[in-house]
């Protein structure tokens, strides 16, 4: 299997996993670059996986179907482009020969879902859409604050050589502001330097791995002493536990420059 991120809009990316033959594609907002892609490797789509509704996740999904007479599979509770098959928690989606396990993620959409690959070539593979960024989390638009701790929570419990394949090339963003929470993290601070060096280069940082998430991602370490304190420092009214941390850094995040 080769798994490969094809740019989208500013900082977009939808994931093509395919086995020489065959592709799926992860949220695809738009539709001619993935066409173009998969003219060049000369590959049919076999299957379109979508994570949330937002308009930079399907925007190309109905000219895709069209033109390809790809199956689309996409989350039981969220307006989608009709026809799809729509599945929740615990089911499974099969393609490629492969077993998606499908999780639901609700905090950035309220009925947001995510693709868990047991092993692809060896290694775990997710697919998280919006819910899990490397350094970061998305934006509460439709969740709350619990529910978005709650599904970083899940995808955190998932094997640490799982690859996280986020949809967004947001890592220099989110690692400037985990540095400023967590400046003293060593391990933080080694892969701002990798990631720089990638980008400078115009390579992805994705995808990146739930082992390195843990160590660096503010989100994820809301019970770590060094978080808690710097999200106390901003906001010394935010509520106590890894719940009040995490809503404070979130809110943080929201207005940091």
């Amino acid at each position: 299997m080769t798994l490969f991120p094809v740019p989208a809009f500013s900082d977009n990316y939808i994931w093509v996993l395919h086995d020489g033959q065959r592709a799926l594609v992860v949220d695809p907002g738009e539709a001619s670059g993935v066409m173009a892609w998969l003219a060049q490797h000369r590959l049919t789509l076999d299957t379109i996986l979508i994570t949330h509704h937002h308009a930079d996740h399907v925007g190309g999904v109905a000219a895709l179907r069209d033109a390809t007479g790809a199956r689309v599979i996409g989350p039981a509770h969220e307006p989608m482009p009709e026809p799809l098959e729509r599945v929740g928690a615990g089911e499974v989606v099969k393609a490629l020969g492969l077993n998606f396990e499908v999780i639901e993620v609700p905090g950035h959409t309220s009925g947001h879902i995510a693709y868990f690959c047991a092993e692809v070539d060896g290694a775990p593979l997710l697919f998280c859409g919006d819910t899990l960024f490397s350094a970061g989390c998305g934006r509460l638009f439709e969740g709350t604050p619990a529910q978005m701790l709650d599904s970083l929570s899940r995808l955190a419990a998932l094997p640490g050589t799982t690859r996280v394949c986020c949809t967004h090339e947001y890592t220099l963003s989110n690692l400037r502001f985990a540095r400023a929470v967590e400046p003293g993290n060593a391990e933080l601070s080694a892969y701002a330097e990798r990631c720089q060096r990638l980008r400078e280069r115009n390579l992805p940082t994705l995808p990146s791995s739930i082992e390195l998430e843990k160590q660096i991602n503010p989100f994820l370490r809301a019970h770590v002493p060094a978080v808690e304190q710097s999200a106390r420092a901003h906001d010394p009214h935010s509520s106590p536990g890894p719940l009040g941390v995490f809503t404070a850094l979130r809110a943080w995040k929201n207005t940091y420059q």
